[in-house]
């Protein structure tokens, strides 16, 4: 039994009932000593408590202020992956400071910038390091709240140019060869639903049954993975197959689509492995291929056969049409599409009506500026 590091304020203590966690001055043991009701409840309580027992033992300076900051982040209802990031950087961050001879009352710009060349050291991608500065700057945000730290240290953060990185399909013939690689039913529900409704996978393993509405093939997101919003995607005829093939033979006792071995939802890291298994089938492991790249592929495919780009955003759940907009740049077969249906009534002198315009989109473009001329001067 490892022993306990008692908290001088906020700390969590769940009760035998499951009741909420409440805050209390008593000790937080290590995760391997949680009692195993304690182990029953939801991932998001789980992962909340893990944190805070490693940021409680570790007895660094500020470890308090740290785990009231991920409780807060809990008390908000922000995902699973949110309170899970903010636990590992904050934990990073403290553990970097001390080496540094510093700690978050003495923090300074200098110690973050430190902290942003350790983590690139360490062979990081700069979109990773980007997210790691982000949920950093959050905590100190709230370091300021608390009148920790003064408020100079928002004013002027520290930032890294975020690569111009196009999202990356997977091409008809490598879909082809990884659907005939997939052995299992649920493994092709899985992969089919990915690729048919453009879903994160962290949404999808999200779903219950109870979500699903059969006869007008559509899944209903209460909340986002990213954008906390809700939504309703819908799936195709080889999905729907797959879909139905599946729930006669899953885990009836789990409410989840995507059952695990103990009855929550299947895990992203099991996930993970079946697309590297199929991958691995079907010769594609040298590509680089992920389950996201199954969202990409949905994206482009929709672009490529007319949808339109405001529609797309709402199935993908973007907040911004710009982050829609990088699937048009990857859109080719569309565009070669349009060229020649409009070079064809160029050349043969046809009649045809004027350019409509979607005074919807037109808005939004005109808001985000789309069409401010640039004045950048050419290369002679």
């Amino acid at each position: 039994m490892t022993d306990e590091i008692p908290l001088t304020r906020n700390t969590l203590c769940p009760d035998q009932n499951g009741a909420e966690i409440g805050l209390v001055n008593t000790p937080i043991p290590f995760w391997s000593d949680i009692p195993p009701h304690i182990k029953l409840f939801s991932s998001k309580r789980r992962v909340l408590y893990r944190y805070c027992s490693r940021i409680t033992a570790s007895g660094l300076p500020g470890a308090d202020l740290a785990v009231e900051y991920l409780y807060g982040k809990y008390i908000k209802n922000l995902s699973v992956h949110t309170i899970k990031l903010s636990g590992c950087v904050v934990l990073s961050f403290l553990r970097f400071l001390s080496n540094d001879g510093a700690t978050v009352y003495t923090l300074t710009r200098q110690n973050i910038s430190s902290f942003v060349e350790y983590e690139q050291d360490r062979g990081l991608k700069t979109q990773s390091v980007i997210g790691h500065l982000t949920a950093l700057y959050a905590f100190v945000a709230f370091l300021v709240e608390q009148k920790v730290l003064p408020q100079t240290m928002i004013q002027r953060k520290i930032r890294l140019k975020q690569p111009d990185a196009l999202p990356r399909a997977i091409s008809s013939e490598d879909v082809q060869l990884l659907l005939e690689a997939i052995r299992t039913i649920r493994d092709k529900a899985l992969i089919l639903l990915l690729l048919r409704t453009g879903m994160r996978i962290g949404e999808l393993l999200e779903v219950k049954t109870t979500d699903i509405s059969f006869p007008e093939r559509k899944i209903l997101i209460y909340l986002g993975e990213k954008n906390c919003q809700g939504r309703v995607v819908y799936y195709s005829e080889d999905a729907e197959k797959a879909l139905r093939q599946w729930l006669t033979i899953r885990n009836k006792d789990s409410a989840y689509l995507f059952p695990g071995s103990r009855g929550n939802q299947l895990s992203y890291g099991a996930a993970r492995i079946v697309m590297q298994k199929i991958l691995q089938r079907a010769g594609l492991s040298d590509k680089g291929y992920s389950l996201h790249n199954l969202r990409h592929t949905f994206a482009t495919d929709m672009l490529n056969v007319g949808m339109r780009l405001e529609v797309l955003q709402q199935l993908l759940g973007h907040q911004e049409i710009e982050m829609t907009m990088r699937y048009a740049r990857l859109a080719d077969r569309t565009r070669e599409q349009e060229y020649f249906r409009a070079m064809d009534r160029i050349e043969h002198g046809g009649h045809h009506e004027p350019y409509r315009i979607n005074n919807q989109l037109q808005k939004v473009f005109e808001e985000k500026k789309f069409f401010r001329p640039k004045c950048k001067k050419l290369p002679e």
